[in-house]
């Protein structure tokens, strides 16, 4: 079973009236001073009787309170407005950037060719000469990219040269001799390859011959 809420309403009889305000406004100015005390709070409590007698409480001075009071709630509205100014100024700049990544993406397709059925001639010509510059900047970073890498075959090929000189005078060989010795052998190697060819001279029948080369 659900129970409704209780529904409080104002106390129609007078003599009641006064003395459920009394029995509150003393429970409400205790509960102030056990606040204060177990919580180290600085508490203050105005209450204004039906027939406008005043009631307070302050654990320390109350025109302090209430003048701290006064400057929390300003700076609390200057925060806040001042949260609300950023705020605005986020939402300006994120769709002015939503607008400038619109605009990006559609120069974008005009220079990948698409799009271009709404360009008129001067905007033709400008994207031409973007792209021009940038097959010049291309070409440009090709030729750059060439020419380390040349430069890297050339100290590379110098490592080599020092370390092959480095290995003649080990052995006791000019370096113009080794590679000479070198190519010699590679042209050996290629052009005289092994062969059964009796090369020595025979004179006599071939019989004989034939029979000594069986022997």
């Amino acid at each position: 079973m659900v129970r409704g809420k209780t529904q409080m309403r104002r106390i129609e009889n007078a003599t009641s009236r006064q003395v459920t305000f009394s029995k509150r406004r003393n429970g409400l100015l205790k509960k102030a001073f056990e606040l204060s005390v177990l919580c180290d709070a600085e508490v203050a409590l105005i209450i204004f009787s039906p027939r406008g007698k005043l009631c307070e409480f302050a654990n320390s001075s109350m025109q302090a309170t209430i003048q701290r009071y006064r400057k929390h709630v300003k700076d609390t509205q200057i925060s806040r407005k001042i949260s609300d100014e950023n705020m605005q100024q986020l939402k300006t700049e994120a769709t002015n950037m939503v607008k400038n990544i619109e605009l990006l993406e559609i120069a974008k397709r005009k220079l990948l060719g698409e799009c271009l059925g709404s360009c008129t001639i001067e905007e033709l010509q400008q994207i031409e000469q973007q792209l021009e510059r940038s097959v010049s900047n291309v070409r440009a970073r090709k030729n750059q990219v060439f020419k380390e890498q040349i430069e890297r075959l050339k100290e590379k090929e110098k490592l080599l040269a020092d370390e092959n000189a480095r290995l003649c005078e080990k052995c006791g060989v000019q370096p113009w001799q080794s590679l000479k010795v070198v190519g010699e052998t590679r042209l050996c190697e290629e052009s005289s390859p092994v062969s059964d060819v009796e090369t020595e001279l025979f004179i006599g029948p071939p019989e004989t011959r034939t029979q000594r080369l069986l022997q």
